[in-house]
C-alpha cells in the first residue's frame, strides 16, 4: 500500500548518477524529469563512496538543472553491504514477526546484527506446514547513514533506501507483469556490478550481486592493446569518433577481446543460473532479461544467451511511459533509457508506504 506523491529516484552507480521522476495521473506513469552525469573513476568503489563531495555537489547540480523541486527521494544500494536471504520459519502473526525477526536474522547474516538495518517480506504461506517463506534484507547501516548523509548535503530528504536488483523488478512488474508459472532472469548490467534477481511464482526467489561489468571489458581492450581506457571505452561502445581512426571499423583484436571478455561475464552470470537451478529444484529459466547501459552491447547478449541456453531480450526501462518532451530530451533519453531502469523503479515508491 502507498499513497502521497512519487519520490524522485536517485541511482547513483560506479560511473554515474542517474536521477528520474515520475507523475502518476488517469492517463498512466509520466517520466517527467530525467538527468544524468558521469562522475569521475574511483568516486565509488565496491559500493563505498571514496569522494562525498564530487557525489553531493553532482546530485545538487542535477537537480537545479533539470529544474527537479521535489526534494524527497528514494535511493538504491547494492553490493558486498547487502546481504539478502529466503528463508522459512514458523507461522505467526506480524506483530510476532516483528518481534522475532532480529533473532532470525540472527541464524541468517553473517553481520553483527547491531551493525545491519533488518527489513522483511513475506513472499508465501504454507498453512499445511505451519511456515511461510521470507525474503530477508541486511544492509550495514554505516552504508545506508554514509549515502543518507551525503544526499542531506545536497539539500535533499531521503525517504525509502530500497536495493537495486528489487527495483528493477518493481518496474518490470509494474511495465510487464511477471507470470506466476514461468521463471525469469532480470539482469541489471552496470559499470562495475551487475545484479542479477531470479524471480520464479511471481516473487524474487534468487538474488545475487555479480562483481563485474562494462569497465571490465574496457579494461581488458585497454590491457591488451595499450591504448588508453577512454579509447578503449568508445570502442566498446563503438563511438564513431573512435571507430572513424580505423576506417569505420573496430579493429580485429579489439573485436575478439570484446567477444572474450564478454563471455567471462557470462560464464560468471551462468554458473549464478545454475547454482539456483540445482539448489531450488527449479529444472530451467524461462527468459533472460537484460538492462543497464552495459545490456546495449550485443556480443555481451548474445553469450548470456549462449551460455544460458535461455532466449535473451533487452528490456527497456521507459517502455510504456508517457514521456513529457518540454523536460525531457528525446536525444538524451535515447542515449541513456538502457542505464534508467533502478532509477525509474525507485521513482515508483511514495512518501507514505505502509508493508502489506
Amino acid at each position: 500500500m502507498s499513497e502521497g506523491k512519487n519520490l524522485v529516484g536517485v541511482d547513483i552507480g560506479s560511473s554515474s548518477i542517474k536521477v528520474c521522476e515520475l507523475k502518476e495521473g488517469r492517463k498512466g506513469r509520466t517520466l517527467t524529469k530525467v538527468a544524468y552525469a558521469p562522475i569521475p573513476p574511483q568516486t565509488i568503489v565496491d559500493g563505498h563512496i571514496m569522494n562525498t563531495g564530487v557525489v553531493t555537489e553532482t546530485l545538487m547540480k542535477l537537480f537545479s538543472d533539470a529544474k527537479i523541486s521535489q526534494r524527497n527521494v528514494a535511493l538504491g544500494v547494492s553490493g558486498q553491504s547487502v546481504i539478502i536471504r529466503k528463508i522459512t520459519v514458523p507461522m505467526m502473526t506480524p506483530a510476532e514477526l516483528d518481534e522475532q525477526i532480529q533473532w532470525e536474522a540472527e541464524q541468517h547474516i553473517p553481520f553483527d546484527i547491531k551493525d545491519v538495518q533488518i527489513d522483511y517480506q513475506v513472499l508465501r504461506k504454507h498453512a499445511d506446514r505451519g511456515q511461510m517463506d521470507l525474503l530477508l534484507v541486511a544492509a550495514k547501516r554505516d552504508e545506508i547513514n554514509d549515502y543518507a548523509q551525503f544526499v542531506r548535503e545536497a539539500k535533499l530528504k531521503p525517504v525509502v533506501v530500497d536495493i537495486d536488483a528489487f527495483s528493477v523488478q518493481n518496474l518490470f512488474e509494474v511495465l510487464r507483469g511477471v507470470p506466476p508459472d514461468r521463471t525469469l532472469a532480470l539482469i541489471n548490467l552496470g559499470a562495475s556490478l551487475s545484479s542479477l534477481n531470479i524471480v520464479a511464482g511471481g516473487t524474487s526467489a534468487f538474488t545475487r550481486d555479480i562483481a563485474s561489468g562494462g569497465n571490465a571489458i574496457s579494461e581488458e581492450i585497454q590491457r591488451e592493446t595499450g591504448m588508453s581506457f577512454d579509447q578503449a571505452e568508445a570502442y566498446k561502445c563503438g563511438d564513431p569518433s573512435a571507430v572513424s581512426g580505423a576506417g569505420g571499423m573496430i579493429p580485429q583484436q579489439v573485436q575478439q577481446v570484446i567477444e572474450s571478455a564478454c563471455d567471462t561475464i557470462a560464464a560468471e552470470i551462468q554458473r549464478s543460473l545454475d547454482f539456483f537451478m540445482a539448489t531450488s529444484g527449479e529444472s530451467n529459466i524461462d527468459q533472460v532479461f537484460v538492462t543497464g547501459g552495459t545490456a546495449n552491447l550485443t556480443p555481451l547478449r548474445n553469450a548470456i544467451q549462449r551460455r544460458a541456453r535461455t532466449p535473451v531480450e533487452f528490456f527497456n526501462p521507459v517502455e510504456g511511459l508517457l514521456i513529457d518532451s518540454r523536460n525531457v530530451k528525446e536525444e538524451m533519453l535515447r542515449a541513456r533509457h538502457a542505464q534508467l531502469a533502478v532509477a525509474i523503479g525507485l521513482a515508483l515508491r511514495k512518501e507514505k508506504e505502509k508493508r502489506a
